[in-house]
C-alpha cells in the first residue's frame, strides 16, 4: 500500500538531510532502531558540541556586563545566544515527542491514501498540486536564506584579517562569535580548530532551526490540503440534477456523511498533535524573537563596518521569515478549518430532507469553532501575532537607540 507516490513523504524526502545531520530522527521510510540510535548518537554530539559554544558566549556576555564592555559587543552576541537556545529548545521538544511525530507523520500519510484511493477529480488533484507547489518554493527560498546567513557569519572573519593584513601587514586572528575560553583561542595552533568549533556550531543551530520549522509548515500545509480536499466533499455531498431533482440514496448519503464525519475529526485530532508537539517552543519563539529582530536591528544601525552590517541585514532578514512563515502557515491551517463551515452552508442542504439539514447543521456548528495553534495557550499562532511581535521588537529598538544615544 506504501508503494504509491505520496506528495507528503516526497516533501520530507527533500529535507531529511537537515535531519540526518541534526540528529532528528524523522524519516519518511522504514523507522529501525539502529535509525533511532544513530539519530540520537549524533543529536546529542551536536548537543553538548553546541552548549560547549553557548556556555562560552554567556561567559563573555556576563563577563562584559560585568568589567563594561563595549556595548556594540553586548548586543553582538546577545542575539546569537537567543537564537542558540531557540535551537535548543526547538529540537529538544521534538525529540521529546518524537512519538507524536511519527504518528502524524503516519496519519497524514494514510489520508493521502485514502484520497488517492477516491474517485479522481480534477479540481482536487489541482488542490493538492498548488499548495505542495507553494510549499516548495517556501521550503527552497528559507534553505537559501539560512546558507547565506552561515556563509555570511562563516566567511566574514577571513574576510576581515584579509583586509586588516592587506592594510597593515600584521596577522590578527579573529573568530565569527564572540565567545570566552579557558584557554587563548588566538594562538595560531589553536585557532583553526576553534574555528571549525564555532563554524559547525552555527551550521547545528541553522539545521535544528530550520528542520523543525520545515516539518512544522509541511504540517500546516499537508493538513490544511486535507481541509480544502474535505470542503470540496462537504459542498457536493448533495447532488443536484440539471433538472434540479434530487439525487440522494438515504444509504449512500448516510455512509458518505460518516466518513466525512470521521475525516473532519481525524484532522481535529490531528491539529491537537501537531499543537501539543509545537506549543512550548513556539511560546519561546515567540519571545526570543522580539528581542533578536531588536537587537539586530539595532547593530544594522550603528555597525559603521560594511562586512558586519552585511551579516545583520542577511540575520534580520532571516529573523523575520523564520517567524513570518510560522505565523502565516498557522493561519492558512485555521482559515482552512473555518471554511468547512462555509462548505456545509453551499451544500445545497435546502435541497434535501429536515433530518439531513439537522445532521448538517452540526457539522456547521462545530466548524465554526477554528482548529488553531497556540503558544501555549496565551496567543494563537497567526499573522495578528507576527505583527504584536515586531511592535514589541520595535519598542525594544526605541528604547535602545534613546540609551544608545544618550
Amino acid at each position: 500500500m506504501m508503494s504509491q507516490t505520496l506528495l507528503f513523504e516526497n516533501t520530507l524526502k527533500r529535507i531529511e538531510f537537515l535531519y540526518r545531520y541534526a540528529g532528528i530522527n524523522i524519516r519518511s521510510g522504514e523507522r529501525k532502531a539502529s535509525h533511532k540510535f544513530k539519530s540520537h548518537c549524533v543529536y546529542i554530539f551536536n548537543f553538548f558540541w553546541l552548549n560547549v559554544d553557548l556556555a562560552g558566549g554567556i561567559w563573555w556576555f556576563i563577563d562584559g556586563v560585568k568589567k563594561g564592555k563595549d556595548f556594540f559587543g553586548l548586543t553582538y552576541i546577545a542575539p546569537c545566544i537567543s537564537l542558540t537556545t531557540l535551537a535548543n529548545i526547538k529540537s529538544i521538544f521534538i525529540v521529546l515527542n518524537e512519538d507524536k511525530v511519527h504518528k502524524l507523520i503516519d496519519a497524514i500519510k494514510t489520508l493521502e491514501l485514502k484520497e488517492n484511493s477516491r474517485k479522481f477529480v480534477e479540481k482536487k488533484k489541482a488542490i493538492m498540486k498548488e499548495k505542495t507547489d507553494f510549499l516548495n518554493v517556501v521550503i527552497y527560498v528559507i534553505n537559501i536564506l539560512y546558507m547565506v546567513l552561515v556563509v555570511a557569519f562563516a566567511l566574514m572573519p577571513l574576510v576581515v584579517i584579509a583586509v586588516k593584513y592587506a592594510n597593515t601587514h600584521e596577522l590578527e586572528l579573529i573568530l565569527p562569535f564572540l565567545i570566552l575560553y579557558p584557554f587563548d583561542p588566538f594562538n595560531y595552533k589553536v585557532w583553526p580548530f576553534v574555528y571549525l568549533h564555532q563554524f559547525w556550531s552555527e551550521c547545528i543551530v541553522s539545521l535544528d532551526i530550520c528542520g523543525v520549522d520545515h516539518f512544522f509548515i509541511m504540517c500546516c500545509t499537508y493538513l490544511r490540503i486535507q481541509f480544502r480536499l474535505l470542503r470540496h466533499d462537504f459542498e457536493n455531498i448533495i447532488s443536484i440534477r440539471s433538472n434540479n431533482r434530487l439525487v440522494l440514496d438515504d444509504d449512500d448519503f448516510r455512509a458518505k456523511f460518516i466518513e466525512l464525519i470521521k475525516w473532519h475529526q481525524k484532522l481535529i485530532e490531528l491539529v491537537s498533535v501537531l499543537e501539543s508537539i509545537y506549543t512550548k517552543s513556539t511560546l519561546l519563539n515567540f519571545t526570543s524573537s522580539s528581542l533578536i529582530i531588536c537587537l539586530t536591528g539595532f547593530n544594522v544601525t550603528v555597525v559603521k563596518q560594511f562586512s558586519y552590517t552585511v551579516i545583520f541585514l542577511s540575520f534580520l532578514f532571516m529573523s523575520l521569515v523564520q517567524v513570518f512563515f510560522l505565523c502565516f502557515f498557522a493561519d492558512l491551517l485555521t482559515t482552512s478549518s473555518m471554511e468547512i463551515s462555509n462548505a456545509v452552508y453551499n451544500s445545497q442542504w435546502y435541497m434535501a430532507e429536515a433530518k439531513v439539514g439537522k445532521q448538517l447543521l452540526l457539522v456547521q456548528t462545530r466548524a465554526q469553532d477554528p482548529c488553531k495553534l497556540t503558544a501555549c495557550g496565551f496567543a494563537d499562532v497567526n499573522l495578528n501575532s507576527f505583527m504584536r511581535v515586531l511592535s514589541t521588537a520595535w519598542s525594544y529598538f526605541a528604547l535602545l537607540q534613546t540609551m544608545y544615544g544618550g
